[in-house]
């Protein structure tokens, strides 16, 4: 069971994604994974909602979106799914564990950087 936040417009204006939504669902229902289900243009909505703690998203593909029907201009063509999943990882990654902690990469930086009073 994931109860995924969603909108009925397609494709959805970004001033109608109301992604805060989200964490409403999560407070509302304790132990209820909350998703997002996109229905706008674009990627960056989509990736904001992980972002806000989506645990599932969820988008339509098309082959075309220029193809008729209400769904395809909402739609993720191939590349734009393949681009999405990437983003997603890297945003995964980029949340961390929040635990603060000096990453090996700032260890040359913060020595050559750091200045001791003597």
């Amino acid at each position: 069971l994931v109860l995924m936040h969603a909108t009925s417009t397609y494709p959805m204006e970004p001033k109608e994604a109301n992604l805060r939504v989200i964490s409403t669902l999560r407070d509302r229902y304790p132990g209820v994974p909350v998703g997002y289900s996109g229905h706008e243009r674009g990627l960056q909505i989509s990736v904001a909602a992980v972002a806000l703690g989506a645990v599932a998203v969820e988008r339509h593909i098309t082959l075309d979106r220029t193809m008729w029907g209400s769904d395809h201009a909402a739609s993720l063509e191939p590349a734009g799914l393949q681009h999405l999943v990437r983003d997603i990882r890297i945003i995964e990654q980029a949340l961390g564990d929040g635990v603060k902690r000096v990453f090996p990469g700032e260890q040359a930086p913060m020595a050559k950087l750091r200045r001791v009073l003597t």
